[in-house]
């Protein structure tokens, strides 16, 4: 009996070491997808394989290439500017305890998943500098904590979302060099109160965005301009046009009644 107690202890001591079954499974869903979704060319995530990622966080310690670990689950992403290609796996939406996740100056394409609207801790969302596609997903509202929202230099296109303004953690907002339209939402462009304001900075670079705090587009003052104008020149030509022709019709009138003049004096007997 006593040569098992310290094999006892020592298996209590292993299991209670090992962090819960269903976050390594919600983990292990969430990295595996996201690294089939990839292309890694420079094989910069060569140790992101199954057996990692079954044992990626041990408390606060990441055997993970680009993973910061807390309380044995995933707490940032961070793989940037490793010429990454492929698409952003809606299965990162498994990874429930993400805080931060930096994906940015990449080739990844493809839309912003809105299933990242399950990521309801998700502090700092940055996907910039890559080729992604397709509109901003409104759902990223039900991501209450969002502190910084970063598109820049994508091909993102559509409205900005109106519900992004009920995001009021929000102190850092940039989907400049897109090709966004319409105009900008008044709870974003114009924010009030308590809430940091965001600058034209933010906005910049989408050719059909419009609004506070863009300067009024010089392009679409030349387009007034060229219209009034075209519509002042066609007047003016119609009204010189209908001035001529009607000094021809009163000189030709003119020499008919002339002409006519002659022959009835020809006519008249002299006297």
């Amino acid at each position: 009996m006593g040569t098992w107690i310290p094999f006892l202890l020592m298996l209590l001591l292993t299991w209670a070491s090992l962090p819960p079954s269903s976050s390594d499974l919600d983990d292990e869903a969430c990295l595996s997808n996201l690294k089939a979704s990839l292309e890694d060319p420079t094989n910069s995530l060569k140790n992101w394989t199954k057996t990692t990622f079954l044992n990626a966080c041990s408390g606060f310690t990441s055997y993970l290439q680009g993973a910061t670990c807390n309380n044995g689950r995933i707490y940032k992403l961070s793989l940037s500017n490793l010429s990454l290609r492929g698409s952003i796996s809606p299965y990162l939406s498994n990874c429930t305890n993400l805080q931060a996740l930096d994906l940015s100056s990449n080739s990844l394409s493809g839309p912003i998943p809105p299933e990242l609207q399950s990521l309801l801790n998700l502090a700092v969302l940055n996907l910039s500098s890559n080729r992604l596609t397709g509109p901003i997903p409104p759902q990223l509202v039900d991501c209450a904590y969002l502190n910084v929202i970063d598109l820049h230099d994508n091909q993102l296109t559509g409205p900005i979302p109106q519900q992004l303004g009920l995001l009021v953690r929000l102190s850092a907002f940039d989907v400049s060099n897109n090709r966004l339209s319409g105009p900008i939402p008044t709870s974003l462009g114009n924010r009030t109160g308590t809430l940091p304001r965001l600058n034209a900075t933010s906005f910049d670079g989408n050719k059909d965005l419009y609004g506070y705090p863009l300067a009024p587009s010089k392009n679409r003052g030349l387009s007034v301009m060229a219209i009034v104008g075209i519509g002042l020149g066609s007047g003016l030509l119609s009204l010189v046009l209908s001035f001529t022709a009607v000094c021809i019709w009163l000189r030709v009138t003119e020499q008919g009644m002339a002409g006519e003049e002659g022959k009835i004096s020809q006519l008249m007997p002299d006297y």
